[in-house]
């Protein structure tokens, strides 16, 4: 569809100064590309503008890659995620993970006070981070059409504006919205785990009767008019673009936190799944992070949608029996 955000009069025809004293007009000319009977000189940033697509790409992976390595690596409680994460739910037969082979033979001496539930100032911030990162490993993949669609219509509509600060600023708003959710996150856990209702080495919910109930709320929530709203927000990034752009560095920030709360709106129930089959879960991690992909790449097939809700509701009544 045409996307037309807001432009400042006479903004089309603003003149800027290049190499050489000549003046450019801004119009859909690619950056570099000589006007008739004149000699351009390219600058620095217009050589880098012109691979700037690749530059923000490679660093989309970058964090992504990033995210999942320090996931692996334990998200820094000295844990194992390998040794915490399985196919099965923790309250069936199958279940064969105990808690204490999740911590290392060589570090369970070093890591008592990450394992007593004690919720001082430093396992707080490990865990907020854990949460974070996760949410951003889990996300950022997905809205990564959405990052370089708003670089191109910021490098096409403006193009006398270095769109890096207002790229990276966009991506800010995402994580500031994650990181939000994270918090709220870590406060739930917390209360949680001080009822003993979680885990505190699997970081698991332990009575079955509360995780299939979390499964039977996420399951309706699939079919609800806000869970639909928001998917539907996110499956259209160039129609949200049109109807909420907003201008300047502030704007960039704002779209991103304001579309980076639909992606919520879409998925925060079935990131709180992660207290069903356990926090570091890898296995979870990954397949609600293929899952919400797929929700927004595969478009509007409401087959899926209820799939999902029947899948979630039954695992849910499996487990209240």
């Amino acid at each position: 569809m045409s996307i037309e955000p807001p432009r400042q009069g006479g903004e089309a025809n603003h003149q800027t100064p290049v190499s050489g004293g000549l003046s450019r007009k801004h119009t859909n000319q690619p950056l570099g590309q000589q006007a008739p009977g004149h000699t351009v000189s390219i600058t620095l940033y217009e050589r880098l503008a012109k691979h700037e697509q690749r530059l923000t790409i490679l660093l989309l992976i970058g964090l992504c890659a990033f995210s999942w390595w320090y996931l692996w690596a334990g998200a820094g409680t000295g844990m194992s995620p390998v040794a915490m994460s399985e196919w099965h739910l923790p309250y069936t037969s199958q279940s064969t993970v105990r808690a204490d082979s999740a911590l290392p033979p060589s570090t369970m001496s070093t890591m008592e006070p990450m394992t007593t539930g004690n919720w001082d100032g430093r396992y707080s911030l490990i865990m907020f981070f854990m949460w974070w990162v996760m949410m951003i490993a889990m996300m950022l993949p997905s809205a990564s059409p959405m990052i370089l669609l708003y670089g191109r219509m910021t490098r096409f509509y403006y193009p006398h504006h270095p769109p890096s600060l207002a790229i990276g600023l966009f991506t800010a708003g995402y994580l500031v919205a994650w990181g939000g959710f994270s918090l709220a996150a870590v406060l739930l856990h917390a209360f949680l785990e001080k009822l003993q209702m979680v885990d505190q080495m699997m970081m698991w919910i332990t009575q079955p009767v509360v995780a299939g109930s979390l499964l039977f709320l996420a399951g309706l929530y699939q079919l609800t008019p806000i869970k639909n709203r928001c998917l539907q927000y996110c499956r259209t990034p160039a129609m949200f673009l049109s109807q909420h752009w907003q201008k300047g560095l502030s704007g960039a920030f704002k779209i991103g936190l304001h579309h980076g709360g639909y992606c919520l709106g879409c998925c925060w129930l079935l990131m709180l799944l992660l207290f069903v089959g356990g926090a570091m879960n890898l296995y979870w991690i990954f397949g609600l992070a293929l899952w919400v992909a797929v929700e927004k790449i595969l478009g509007p097939r409401q087959a899926l949608i209820w799939i999902s809700s029947a899948v979630l509701v039954l695992a849910g009544v499996n487990l209240m029996l």
